[in-house]
């Protein structure tokens, strides 16, 4: 039981920033699929006509960009087909051996993972420069660097794509044009963006609510996820409600490296239980792409049942509330809330669940005050007592106004994003009935009563 009273401080270093990253609505354009995996397929308009495929956006560059597109759509083909002979066709037969062997491994680890879609998007206008980088194929006639997005989608997992930058470099040999590298274009900020089957075989687990992917080597971690999935989502949707996917993606990296990969370099992994991201929100159309729950293999394992139990149902519940919710919502709402659901019918006692908090309300006689956001980027016990305190304010508001007045509190705040301390005084009275001061003042005799 004591690992669910500590899961939090593996979560510390990363949970505001990944969580506001991920929440935050990202202004990147949606993938328009010029290539296309699925031959012989006609894009029709609102009214049944075909649509003729963009144009490029020069004459000049028309030739080689319709002859790499082309090459790109036999490559998603084959992935998708499971065609090991015309993906490698795709490949510079004069690359790099490196290369070679980790797209051969690609294509191996894929096997077993179901894609419902893989698809190429080209931007030829927004190519780079390329004189630098002769070195990849200093036998090429010529070399193209495109902006080059994947789509993908998960099947069982995914409702909607996602969309991810390649780095990609073609050379021209003749008239054919091949895939020469995926890390050539580093230097000029164009990364390739690695999935888990780039860092070796995958392991995948389905459920009725979605699928757990990993490697053999967490292969029990990957099983223990994957019992409690299910029965996860049913109770994050009880408190939350229907009106989302019901789908989720855990992802379990074997590596720190890997891990990395998934949630950003910039993060403190060795801090990190597991987060929830998205790649994408749509708000409006109430769309969330590449939502997943990424563990860290390091600390997952250490998670008692109890523990693990908690902390995906809290993960889920981001995961279900991510289209609602916008970037500079009150933090303690977010993550009170997916711990209130998290906790919610686990028996565990809220002074073991809350230790840190404990000692705190017997030492100021339960004198505390709401989290600020800037808690939840601190680290040590005062990270601590900002989350068991969000914890304890949204069980007493559940107790004291209903779980439903709750999810409608969030709701409410959580869309309105970042507002001033009139604009939530203002919201809190049309949900609860009471101002900051008064719903205060009853969480503060609440802690007394449960902590003191």
């Amino acid at each position: 039981m004591s690992g669910v009273g500590r899961y939090r401080s593996w979560l510390v270093a990363a949970v505001a920033a990944v969580l506001l990253a991920g929440l935050a609505v990202v202004a990147t354009p949606q993938a328009r699929d010029v290539v296309d995996p699925q031959p012989q397929v006609t894009t029709l308009d609102a009214a049944g006509r075909p649509v003729p495929p963009e144009a490029p956006a020069t004459t000049a560059e028309a030739p080689r960009a319709a002859a790499v597109s082309e090459l790109m759509r036999r490559r998603a083909e084959a992935i998708l087909r499971r065609d090991e002979t015309t993906f490698l066709a795709t490949l510079d037969p004069n690359a790099d051996s490196a290369f070679a062997t980790a797209q051969r491994n690609l294509f191996v680890n894929l096997a077993g993972v179901p894609l419902s879609s893989w698809r190429y998007h080209l931007e030829p206008a927004e190519a780079l420069g390329t004189s630098g980088l002769t070195s990849y194929a200093p036998d090429a006639e010529e070399l193209f660097a495109p902006r080059v997005e994947l789509s993908y989608a998960l099947g069982g997992g995914d409702a909607v794509a996602t969309t991810r930058p390649m780095g990609y470099l073609f050379a021209r040999y003749g008239d054919s044009w091949y895939l020469t590298s995926d890390s050539a274009l580093e230097a000029q900020g164009r990364r390739t963006w690695r999935g888990p089957w780039d860092f070796g075989p995958c392991l995948v687990l389905t459920t009725n609510s979605g699928i757990v992917l990993g490697h053999r080597a967490n292969q029990a971690l990957a099983q223990r996820v994957a019992k409690e999935l299910d029965a996860a989502v049913r109770a994050v949707s009880e408190v939350w409600g229907r009106e989302w996917s019901q789908r989720v993606v855990v992802v379990l990296p074997e590596t720190t490296r890997e891990l990395q990969a998934m949630v950003g370099s910039e993060f403190a992994v060795d801090s990190i239980a597991a987060v929830a991201l998205a790649d994408r929100v749509d708000h409006e159309q109430q769309l969330v792409e590449g939502a997943r729950i990424v563990f860290n293999p390091k600390t997952a394992t250490r998670l008692s049942a109890s523990a693990l139990r908690v902390v995906l149902r809290h993960e889920i519940t981001h995961v279900a509330a991510r289209a609602a919710t916008v970037d500079g919502a009150p933090m303690w709402l977010l993550e009170g809330f997916a711990d209130y659901v998290g906790y919610r019918g686990s028996g565990i006692a809220p002074t073991e669940a809350a230790p840190d908090l404990t000692r705190r309300v017997r030492a100021e006689n339960g004198q505390l005050d709401l989290p600020a956001d800037a808690d939840f980027r601190s680290g040590g016990q005062k990270l601590d007592v900002a989350y068991q305190s969000s914890w304890s304010l949204t069980t007493h508001i559940a107790e004291r106004h209903g779980e439903a007045t709750l999810v409608e509190l969030y709701r409410r705040l959580a869309r309105a994003g970042q507002t001033d301390t009139a604009g939530q005084d203002r919201m809190l009275r049309e949900v609860l009935g009471v101002d900051r001061a008064r719903l205060v003042a009853g969480w503060r005799e609440f802690l007394r009563k449960t902590y003191g």
